[in-house]
């Protein structure tokens, strides 16, 4: 009798917080208590198929509609906030608001749940499993990237479990609105994030598309970056990358200077990095990783080695890494993935023998995580988070796919599937960087991965088309293009 009087106390301010007693629970239970609550409110605008859509996401518990932007493309798109806990395990401890975005197409086709693992994005756009199904689309905001973080911040509230959980009460909340097949998707930081989201809840969605997500098992292992750059493109384009980097701190003297008066003149500042010396010798130390991750073979040609002039030098830097990319002000929309890479996520090490007696810091102790989350925030981390991760997907996953780029960094380190991977696959653009996709893949894979896309999602039809080549892709169009423009992450 007292434990249900105790539950009933605790229930009471869930409620009014717009937190369903799903809260409580996690997986199968959820849903099944999301049915019956749902079941509950027969009359809810949120339930009549008939409505105007604004007003059943709006009648959501939790669900506040903060911007509807108007679009010419056939689609309605909405800016939402939806309370969640600050820790699912205790959600009687509080609540933050998290941003979304629906993208609504029709409550007859599929749905993709998307995230970037970053920022929401608040303008309209499409991923390309989106497109390919021409399906709604549910974007979320990872959290505690701001806005959508709890004041004051419980840094230790910020893990992937957490994340993965939020993602399930969303997706168990609008699917009283979106009733056919989901699909979840992700691109670098976001497809980790849409992989853990699965491994925690794999019921949520029937598929997962996810392109270029790294996947560090052992974070003191690191070699396979160092055989990615002694192998990556051709030597002569290896040569000229390690020259030019080099090359810009050996001419330290001049060329920093430059850099601290850039970044003085744009109100920039160090605290977080602690001088604009090591802010400089990190973005040089990014500076080929970035090249690798957004750039092409082709690009090669416009590096400008060891005989490059200062411009060119200075120049080829900021195209690479952005000359505020490292000051406080920069790094202050990344916090909570830094705190990430530094709690679960690991994050890449490679050799750096080719700058000896050029640089002014240790290199392991400079080019990590702690170095660019505030020291007011604890870091400790966790090797156990990622290995769990990677023995699900062996041994458990199903209906995943893994796109990668050839000439991605971040691929060095991919996900790979073992004997209990079911219905998963994993895909290689050549010579792709970190924005490869399915479109790119070679004809015979690009199909067989649309096809799976389509299968997950329910088209049938669509699916054996794609096989046979006779489905025709929808076109890139001023959503997708608005959506490309936005893909350059940090990451």
């Amino acid at each position: 009798m007292m434990r249900r009087l105790l539950v009933a106390v605790l229930l009471i301010p869930l409620l009014g917080l717009g937190l369903a007693p799903t809260a409580l629970a996690t997986g199968t239970d959820a849903a099944a208590a999301a049915a019956a609550a749902a079941a509950a409110r027969p009359g809810s605008p949120a339930d009549d198929p008939s409505a105007d859509v604004k007003a059943r996401l709006a009648a959501i518990p939790g669900m506040t509609v903060t911007e509807e932007q108007p679009t010419t493309t056939g689609h309605r798109f909405f800016l939402l906030t939806y309370t969640q806990p600050v820790d699912h395990n205790r959600p009687w401890l509080g609540t933050f608001q998290q941003r979304l975005s629906v993208l609504h197409r029709g409550y007859d086709r599929p749905t993709v749940f998307f995230t970037n693992g970053y920022t929401l994005r608040t303008a309209p756009t499409r991923t390309e499993p989106t497109r390919l199904v021409d399906g709604n689309q549910v974007s979320i905001e990872y959290r505690y990237f701001t806005p959508s973080r709890p004041a004051p911040a419980d840094w230790t509230k910020a893990g992937i479990k957490q994340a993965a959980t939020d993602a399930h009460r969303l997706i168990t909340a609008l699917k009283r609105i979106y009733q056919e097949e989901w699909l979840s998707t992700g691109g670098s930081k976001g497809g980790m994030s849409s992989t853990y989201h699965r491994r925690f809840f794999p019921d949520d969605v029937a598929g997962t598309i996810a392109y270029v997500a790294p996947n560090d098992v052992d974070d003191r292992e690191d070699s396979a970056y160092s055989r990615f750059f002694r192998t990556v493109g051709t030597p002569e384009c290896r040569a000229a990358l390690n020259a030019t980097q080099r090359e810009l701190l050996v001419r330290r003297d001049r060329l920093e200077a430059r850099y601290a008066a850039d970044n003085a003149a744009a109100g920039s500042t160090f605290t977080t990095i602690g001088s604009a010396d090591r802010a400089y010798e990190l973005a040089v130390l990014d500076s080929v990783w970035a090249f690798w991750q957004y750039s092409l073979a082709a690009d090669c040609a416009k590096v400008p080695g060891a005989a490059g002039t200062d411009d060119a030098l200075y120049a080829w830097l900021d195209a690479q890494v952005g000359i505020t990319g490292n000051s406080d002000q920069a790094l202050a929309g990344y916090t909570a993935y830094y705190y990430q890479a530094g709690t679960e996520l690991g994050s890449p090490a490679f050799d750096v023998s080719h700058l000896a007696g050029v640089l002014h810091y240790d290199y392991k102790e400079l080019y990590a995580p702690r170095t660019y989350v505030p020291r007011s925030i604890p870091m400790r981390f966790d090797p156990s988070a990622m290995r769990d991760i990677d023995r699900w997907v062996r041994g458990s996953a199903e209906r995943i796919i893994f796109v990668y780029g050839q000439n991605d960094p971040w691929g060095a380190e991919p996900f790979r599937l073992g004997r209990g991977s079911e219905d998963s696959y994993v895909y290689t653009v050549p010579g792709g960087n970190h924005g490869s996709n399915i479109a790119g893949l070679p004809a015979g894979d690009s199909a067989a991965a649309t096809a799976k896309v389509l299968e997950w999602a329910g088209l049938g039809a669509d699916a054996a088309r794609a096989l046979s080549g006779g489905y025709q892709v929808p076109p890139i169009g001023p959503l997708d293009e608005a959506g490309l423009r936005q893909d350059r992450v940090r990451l």
